[in-house]
């Protein structure tokens, strides 16, 4: 077995990445040896600003021969593309969500991956956060007893107040199921496993936006899909979650409920990596609180938990085949809204094992 940290690689180097590159060049397991983007010079300015040895093209971070893992962070529509070109070149793959925005492409990319003897994982690894392992050590320990229902929600008024080119979030891909949805989607499946039908509706209330800051304030622009939708979800072990996400809110709000036959927990907000989880107990006098117990790392998480499993040769705890599933539920959910019926969901993934609580991303494991 090869010794010592694995060697990774960012392409793609917009917001994101400056999250990313803070956390990968802390954790000792690995190593991060380049940075690469269309624009070269951001590229550099984001290496240098981390401490990273090389940046320069995509092309030129593939033919890398250190580099293990390409950490994907372009837009959604290059993500199946920038990873096929990774597989090619003999490399794992980490990739920002969602996997792929149809399933076609998707499957692409998981079965040549399975075929070359390599990995391919995804975003989010918010499910990975200490607060939200430390809800799911606590359902694993029946604290809610058997869980049944869920309750997911995502409400915002729509990031054009703040962002300053939105236009993607409202085009195919994007819209609050696809953008936020796998939050919500990753965590019910960690925590209720697979998916098997469902059932929903959705709409768009206003077919313009407008950009509220940045140099384009002002401007107007279309919105291509579904701006609010709410979905039943079926689990194939039984139970059920009630999801709705909307960007037609003015009342910001998220959470995520599930309720056992021995009482409720309210989790942490699963598009972050700490927080408290209350356990709401049919037999308790009042609410009890359970701190997040575990690691304080954010983003880039998911890439050392890979790193480590490659080397120890086991499966990674954000397989691609468990984002596979959730893409698949959502564009289910989609179909379901176009058809106004119940959909299947034929695709299913296993569900990862919690981290232990000492779990730490800072420890040397790999030396």
């Amino acid at each position: 077995m090869t010794a010592g940290p694995v060697g990774v690689g960012i392409v793609g180097a917009g917001t994101i990445s400056d999250t990313y590159l803070r956390n990968l060049t802390a954790f000792p397991d690995v190593r991060v040896l380049m940075v690469a983007d269309l624009d070269t010079g951001r590229a550099a300015d984001r290496a240098a600003e981390h401490g990273v040895p090389r940046s320069g093209t995509a092309a030129e971070l593939l033919a890398e021969p250190g580099v293990e893992i390409v950490v994907n962070l372009t837009v959604p529509a290059a993500h199946v593309d920038v990873g096929l070109a990774a597989l090619d070149a003999g490399k794992h793959v980490w990739t920002e969500k969602p996997l792929a925005l149809d399933r076609g492409s998707a499957r692409t990319l998981l079965d040549r991956a399975a075929r070359q003897g390599l990995r391919v994982a995804s975003a989010p690894d918010t499910v990975l956060g200490a607060g939200l392992q430390t809800a799911r050590r606590a359902l694993d320990d029946g604290r809610i007893g058997r869980p049944g229902t869920a309750l997911a929600l995502f409400q915002s008024p729509g990031p054009e107040s703040w962002h300053p080119s939105p236009e993607f979030l409202f085009r195919a891909g994007a819209g609050p199921l696809l953008d936020m949805g796998p939050y919500y989607l990753t965590a019910l499946v960690h925590l209720l496993g697979p998916v098997e039908r469902v059932t929903a509706t959705g709409g768009r209330p206003r077919g313009t936006r407008t950009i509220g800051s940045g140099p384009r304030a002002g401007t107007d622009f279309a919105v291509d899909v579904a701006t609010t939708v709410a979905a039943l979800v079926e689990f194939a072990g039984g139970g059920s979650a009630q999801l709705l996400t909307t960007f037609d809110s003015a009342l910001a709000r998220t959470g995520l409920e599930v309720t056992g036959t021995l009482g409720t927990a309210v989790l942490p907000d699963p598009n972050r990596f700490d927080g408290v989880t209350t356990l709401h107990l049919l037999e308790a006098q009042k609410p009890e609180d359970l701190a997040a117990e575990g690691h304080a790392a954010t983003r880039g998480t998911g890439v050392l938990e890979l790193a480590r499993a490659i080397r120890a040769g086991r499966p990674e705890r954000a397989p691609g085949e468990l984002a596979y599933h959730v893409l698949d539920v959502m564009l289910a959910i989609e179909e379901s809204i176009e058809r106004r019926e119940t959909v299947p969901v034929t695709s299913t993934a296993r569900t990862p094992p919690a981290l232990p609580a000492g779990w730490d991303p800072y420890e040397r494991t790999l030396w």
